[in-house]
């Protein structure tokens, strides 16, 4: 043992034993550290949760003409459909849903939806906020900055509105949308004003900046969120598309993201409710999501972590949103009443 020591202190073998004992170090921390929380009680779900949908739900007839998915109508066009659909909301605890109604048209208006259909989904859904989801590709189909062209997107987003008084309003999602736009917020202040009285303004809001994927035009500063933040109702943050490949690492950007979200938010007379939200998709070969890292085991945990921090959850943290409804799986929904809901408490 003792020429073994003395072996090991001759260079280059003690830099070789160094480099070695700070690996190891590195792997054991590694395998004890436990950034993320399970939580099996149902203490962070209010029931109150939120979910985005696809487009045929409220989409035009044209639309499915149009990209060639005439077949897909029968999935959609009954009551019995909508009603399993309704069901398995109620049964998930999700009360709050964004059905997809992107992009814009050629002169800047919201796609139509079809108005037999709309109502129809808006009797079988009673009880469940339908918001539909506006927006898209910045300067393509959301342009802030031309006033004539967000004249009309905001009229036909309030025209809308109208037309169907059962919705509670509408959810914005623009893609990217960078942190500092003054325009948007332009865009913000113009449909508050436009909607009609006592419907809700969403957003699908950025997260904040980190350090593993620095870009800002997917991610808010505080000020920005802030100045965002005091302009809507509703903020159901998009907490992936980080680009991380490693599933600890990712807990403990959504414990951190959790806790930032809800006190950059908690000021004001009247905060926004805060939805965060959560992947359930599998966009394959892209480098901003990968779905072996983002996904239900490692958001929820690190969002428990987040919450748990807090002796109670802040007043205006509503729930977790699901990114998607198209491509959430059963065993993602066991996963999710197992380790979030409460499952004793049922949706009327």
């Amino acid at each position: 043992m003792k020429n073994l020591w003395q072996f090991i202190k001759r260079p280059p073998w003690r830099t070789i034993a160094l480099g070695l004992a700070i690996i190891l170090l590195i792997l054991g921390a590694r395998a004890i550290w436990r950034p993320g929380h399970i939580v099996t009680d149902g203490r962070h779900d209010l029931a109150r949760n939120g979910m985005w949908l696809q487009h045929g739900w409220l989409g035009h007839d044209s639309w499915f003409t149009e990209n060639d998915r005439t077949d897909r109508l029968p999935r959609f066009r009954s009551a019995a459909k909508i009603r399993e659909l309704a069901a398995m909301l109620r049964r998930n605890h999700i009360t709050d849903i964004f059905p997809h109604l992107c992009p814009t048209r050629l002169d800047g208006a919201i796609m139509p939806v079809d108005d037999k259909q709309t109502e129809l989904f808006l009797k079988e859904t009673k009880g469940i906020r339908v918001l539909p989801w506006i927006g898209g590709v910045i300067d393509a189909d959301v342009t802030p900055d031309m006033p004539a062209r967000r004249k009309v997107f905001v009229q036909s987003a309030a025209a809308l509105l109208r037309r169907h008084p059962q919705l509670a309003g509408v959810h914005l999602n623009v893609e990217p949308w960078p942190s500092g736009h003054a325009n948007m917020l332009k865009l913000l202040d113009e449909l508050r004003q436009a909607l009609p009285q006592g419907k809700l303004l969403s957003v699908a809001a950025y997260p904040p900046p980190t350090y593993w994927h620095p870009f800002p035009e997917v991610h808010w500063d505080e000020p920005y969120f802030k100045e965002v933040a005091g302009r809507v109702d509703q903020m159901a943050v998009m907490m992936y598309d980080t680009s991380l490949r490693d599933g600890k690492i990712y807990q403990y950007l959504m414990r951190s993201w959790t806790q930032q979200i809800l006190d950059w938010t908690a000021e004001g007379a009247k905060p926004p409710q805060i939805l965060l939200g959560i992947p359930t998709y599998a966009d394959a070969g892209v480098e901003y999501h990968k779905p072996d890292v983002e996904n239900i085991k490692n958001a929820l945990p690190g969002i428990h972590a987040g919450l748990n921090r807090y002796e109670k959850p802040p007043a205006h943290y509503q729930g977790v949103a699901v990114y998607c409804e198209w491509e959430t799986s059963d065993e993602e929904w066991a996963y999710w009443r197992e380790n979030f809901m409460k499952t004793e408490k049922e949706v009327p």
